[in-house]
């Protein structure tokens, strides 16, 4: 192993930087028992009350099922090309789209993501997509 004393040079100009002394982690923190656990009362803790019960606020179970999409021709084609590369709940939760703007998208796809789909099912996907999801 060679020695560089360039590297001494940087090394003790942080000492410096720092008072002097080398710099070193603490090895605790205000109000760390173990590792993952603090006490009770650390200090800048916000004591908050626990919520009672009978809020005004309730949420359901997040729904896991796909919303399925909307019976037309074309709609096989959806379901096997574009849910290779992400879930069909992109598509229902889009809001209408322009003609133009789906259009814009599935090219998109093909030309920036690289979805692997051929002009003609292209086309027919479009379709599919304007006359279920499009905007007026």
């Amino acid at each position: 192993m060679t020695r560089r004393p360039w590297m001494i040079v940087p090394a003790l100009g942080a000492a410096t930087a720092f008072g002097g002394a080398p710099v070193a982690q603490r090895d605790s923190l205000p109000g760390l028992v173990s590792a993952g656990e603090y006490a009770e009362a650390r200090p800048g803790a916000f004591r908050r009350p626990l919520p009672q019960t009978g809020g005004v606020y309730s949420a359901g179970p997040f729904p896991l099922a796909t919303p399925g999409l909307a019976p037309s021709d074309g709609r096989e084609l959806v379901q096997s090309f574009c849910s290779t590369c992400h879930s069909l709940r992109y598509i229902t939760m889009q809001p209408p789209l322009p003609p133009a703007q789906w259009e814009a998208t599935v090219k998109k796809m093909i030309d920036v993501h690289g979805a692997e789909i051929p002009q003609p099912i292209a086309w027919r996907i479009i379709a599919y997509l304007q006359a279920n999801y499009g905007g007026r």
